[in-house]
């Protein structure tokens, strides 16, 4: 899909804001940015949330990394990406105090809308908080004008007293991403009678002991279903947390065998840090 023009006009950004983007939450949000606006570093993403129902857009695998992350934390109510700060003249100021040139459309001189990677809503000792992070590969760093436009971020949630923080690849386990790549487009199954085998999928797999594929298969074979029909209802089963899996520390494979998994799930499912704390 071809991307629209980038450039910023005044009359452009009030469009924006009377579209509503940048506001509502859960599943009214729109974001500021949809993948059609900017061009991506990397591949772009639409998942649909398990949070909000709602699809979400991220610009890169790193951005839909920590979105992962995010949606297996049960503290995290609602997330929220490409959030802007609409509040120009604060980060103007921002930029004029700490002698930072604030970032304008090269064509047409108009200072940009800042916007945050995530702004996340968590409920934490029975209070509801927001936290704001920026995303970044590591190598970005390097690069003196991202941390000048990251510095005008950070000071601004500051000001706001609201937690920023800024989240690289260093911090973000590779395998979780990969097993989550399989399980999260399962939470929301394509054929909701599947789950009517549920309990019968659990006392099944209470007297079996050999490779997943191969035990589902038998199940499969058993009760007459469509080929993969056990395997889809197993991966939901996994991304609703009631099969018991170690995303960050087991790869998951079709030859996996049955023991690496809880069923159902007994024990506590790890919860992620959200980010470094930077202020």
């Amino acid at each position: 899909m071809a991307k629209r023009s980038t450039g910023w006009t005044e009359n452009k950004i009030a469009q924006y804001q009377k579209d509503g983007r940048g506001q509502g939450d859960f599943g009214g949000y729109l974001p500021w940015l949809n993948i059609q606006d900017v061009p991506s570093e990397g591949r772009s993403h639409r998942p649909k949330g398990w949070k909000t129902h709602r699809i979400h857009q991220f610009l890169s695998d790193l951005e839909l990394n920590y979105f992962y992350h995010l949606e297996w934390i049960d503290d995290v109510l609602d997330i929220r990406e490409q959030f802007p700060i609409l509040n120009r003249e604060e980060t103007i100021l921002i930029a004029e105090e700490k002698g930072i040139k604030h970032p304008v459309d090269n064509k047409t001189g108009v200072p940009i809308v800042m916007t945050t990677d995530f702004l996340i809503t968590i409920r934490q000792s029975g209070q509801i908080k927001y936290l704001a992070r920026s995303i970044k590969y590591d190598t970005d760093l390097h690069d003196i004008r991202t941390l000048e436009k990251l510095e005008i971020e950070r000071e601004y949630w500051v000001r706001q007293d609201v937690n920023w923080a800024l989240v690289t690849d260093k911090e973000l386990e590779d395998r979780f991403f990969q097993n989550m790549n399989i399980f999260h487009p399962a939470y929301f199954p394509k054929n909701n009678e599947i789950l009517s085998y549920t309990k019968q999928l659990f006392q099944f797999l209470d007297a079996a002991d050999g490779p997943l594929s191969k035990e589902l298969l038998l199940f499969d074979g058993e009760l007459g279903l469509e080929k993969g029909t056990a395997l889809a209802l197993f991966k939901h089963l996994v991304a609703k947390k009631e099969i018991g899996f170690k995303m960050n520390e087991i790869e998951f494979h079709p030859r996996i065998g049955l023991n690496r998994f809880e069923y159902p799930a007994l024990k506590p499912v790890l919860n992620f840090h959200v980010g470094r704390e930077a202020n």
